[in-house]
């Protein structure tokens, strides 16, 4: 077998480039939106208009979440104007959509020290991604694209693995919310769990029912009890293979929950006793990744 040969790419700045601008950049995210590490994520909309505010470059969005990223592109070093400018029409849109969770992304060749600090300031308040764009010369003719994400957005911990916050309920407290049909559901649940741990129990907040191993949180599955439902989030990555399970299973899959990291689903009175063994399974995979 031939062994590959080694190219060595010449970078290239996008900035000083006579035919290579901004819209072109542009036009090469719109084709292939996944090209920016973002997940399975489509077109939207380009060059968006907003009210007093110019226009948005891109708007992506990822189907399977109901989430939508505003981005911004931009040549050369960050400045004050372009992250401004991102925030804003991250702003505008999440005002204008809040059925839609919205993240800002600021694309650019070269992200500074200097706004990787500020960046790092906002994104502790606001979902925000910065993204590094580098340009090679891969022939005489041909330039490649190369995206690095720098600043992540800030993945805040699910609030109910931090108990001291929450307040400590009963089984009685939820009977009491009207949910005592549901509590049926939540104990068909429970016993999938006990199986594969059986010292693992229920931990009742005011919030959610979740699992504790020796008074420790161990919420590889939480529930929310509801007048009419049940529902319950299995923490899982987000993958095809999970998503197909559950396409085929006929659950009601509410969403993906990216602050929870899991699978939101509306199980009815009939879905443990119809659809069992796919709850099981992915009950199971969630164990298995939960401990590792």
């Amino acid at each position: 077998m031939a062994v590959a040969r080694y190219i060595k790419l010449a970078p290239v700045l996008l900035q000083n480039h006579p035919d290579l601008n901004e819209r072109w950049v542009q036009a090469r995210i719109a084709e292939d939106p996944a090209i920016l590490g973002l997940g399975d994520i489509i077109l939207k909309d380009k060059e968006r208009i907003q009210p007093r505010a110019g226009r948005l470059d891109l708007l992506l969005q990822d189907p399977a979440a109901d989430r939508r990223y505003e981005v911004e592109v931009q040549l050369g070093s960050t400045d004050e104007s372009h992250i401004i400018r991102t925030i804003e029409y991250w702003d505008i849109e999440r005002k204008r959509y809040p059925q839609y969770e919205h993240c800002a992304v600021l694309v650019a060749e070269d992200i500074t020290s200097r706004f990787l600090n500020i960046i790092g300031l906002f994104n502790g308040a606001i979902p925000l991604v910065a993204i590094q764009m580098q340009a090679f010369q891969v022939n005489s003719d041909e330039v490649t694209l190369v995206f690095t994400t720098v600043v992540d957005e800030l993945v805040r911990g699910p609030v109910d693995e931090d108990e001291e916050v929450q307040e400590v309920a009963d089984r009685g407290y939820w009977e009491g919310r009207g949910t005592k049909a549901t509590l049926a559901t939540l104990d068909g649940v429970f016993e999938i769990v006990h199986r594969l741990d059986p010292a693992l129990e229920l931990k009742y907040n005011k919030f959610y029912v979740g699992l504790a191993q020796d008074g420790q949180p161990h919420n590889f599955v939480v529930c929310r009890p509801q007048k009419n439902a049940l529902v319950l989030t299995i923490r899982l990555k987000q993958s095809p293979e999970v998503q197909a399970r559950l396409d085929e299973s006929g659950l009601e899959v509410l969403d993906y929950d990216k602050r929870e990291a899991g699978y939101r689903i509306r199980l009815g009175v009939d879905d443990l006793k119809n659809r069992g063994d796919v709850l099981r399974q992915l009950i199971e995979m969630a164990f298995r990744n939960h401990n590792g």
